[in-house]
């Protein structure tokens, strides 16, 4: 197995590395998203152009934000599973062959 943690550092695993399947409904969103930008950017002029820039700036911004708290939260999540799994052995119910064996 190799080291997660080695790889990682070493630039082997990007979880970023990441793209849209052609002809994805999420892709087909993205380019409505870019085509309008794109539209909004060219029609807009002075202070309303700015606001509109401004205003999307803002929204990657938050949208980043937002998904690096989704990440560090289920990472987080994550290792209390594997934690739980290997460092508590409690149940409600107690294990009669283990004990007989004991």
């Amino acid at each position: 197995m190799k080291n997660i943690i080695k790889e990682l550092y070493y630039g082997n695993i990007d979880p970023q590395a990441r793209g849209f399947q052609k002809g994805s409904y999420l892709q087909k969103q993205m380019n409505i998203l870019a085509e309008n930008e794109a539209l909004l950017t060219d029609k807009l002029t002075g202070d309303e152009k700015k606001a509109f820039l401004s205003f999307a700036n803002a929204s990657n911004i938050v949208l980043g934000e937002s998904e690096l708290d989704s990440f560090l939260v289920g990472f987080r999540l994550g290792a209390r599973f594997a934690y739980d799994t290997f460092a508590d052995n409690s149940a409600p119910y107690c294990d009669f062959l283990k004990e007989e064996f004991e």
